[in-house]
């Protein structure tokens, strides 16, 4: 199979046959390099055929931070990114590096989409920003993981007025039972920016149900970070 660049770097969040979802970061230290690594990564992966193991897509994000890489990939189950792992991936890491020596590779994180949502404006906005945050809890509990991403989703229900530069937010949980991330799509950084500093327009907001959220019993950590859509690929016909 060919390799395909998916458009707006975008990859299809909802789409069925995703059994898990592996998230990782590098840190590759410059702006430069960032984009110099986003290149190698496109070209170590088109230069050959997409393997043909149960992956789905592999999405490229550049962190604001102007240091990291978040790579966020869909696969049928564990199983493919395990044959993956064993067959493919030492070989193209060996190619990016080599274009870009010194990648600090910060871990991998395994998830499944729990819930997703949107804010139903217009579904054809194309997300400049994806914000990405990560909830740690104090240890394994499924059923809390659900009930806090649940908490969430009745906060930005009570909203009147939600901030319109929000998308979409696609809620995945650990098989752990141990954290919760949340891939939101934006309009703009900017956009997320104002809708944290204003209360009253969604995030930023004091009412009761984010209260709630914002308190929620057994988290004990977490972080919100900022990215930019640079790359996505998937299976070509």
């Amino acid at each position: 199979m060919t390799v395909t660049v998916l458009p707006d770097a975008r990859p299809d969040l909802t789409r069925t046959g995703v059994g898990v979802v592996k998230v990782s970061t590098w840190d590759v230290g410059t702006p430069e390099r960032q984009r110099a690594t986003v290149d190698a990564i496109a070209k170590a992966w088109q230069s050959g055929d997409w393997p043909d193991v149960g992956l789905l897509s592999y999405t490229v994000h550049i962190g604001e931070d102007g240091r990291t890489l978040l790579h966020y990939s869909q696969w049928t189950d564990e199983q493919a990114y395990q044959e993956f792992f064993g067959a493919f991936r030492d070989d193209r890491n060996a190619e990016i590096d080599a274009a870009v020596p010194g990648i600090e590779r910060l871990g991998l994180r395994s998830y499944e989409l729990y819930r997703s949502g949107d804010h139903g404006v217009d579904d054809r906005r194309i997300p400049g920003c994806v914000v990405i945050v990560d909830v740690e809890f104090d240890g394994p509990d499924a059923a809390r993981q659900r009930a806090w991403v649940d908490a969430v989703f009745e906060a930005l229900a009570s909203e009147p007025q939600p901030h319109p530069g929000g998308i979409s937010g696609h809620f995945h949980i650990s098989p752990d039972g141990a954290r919760v991330l949340n891939y939101a799509e934006w309009e703009s950084a900017d956009a997320h920016r104002e809708a944290l500093a204003a209360p009253g327009s969604g995030v930023g907001s004091r009412t009761e149900q984010w209260e709630r959220v914002h308190n929620y019993p057994g988290v004990t950590g977490g972080g919100v970070n900022r990215y930019t859509p640079a790359l996505s690929l998937s299976a070509g016909a």
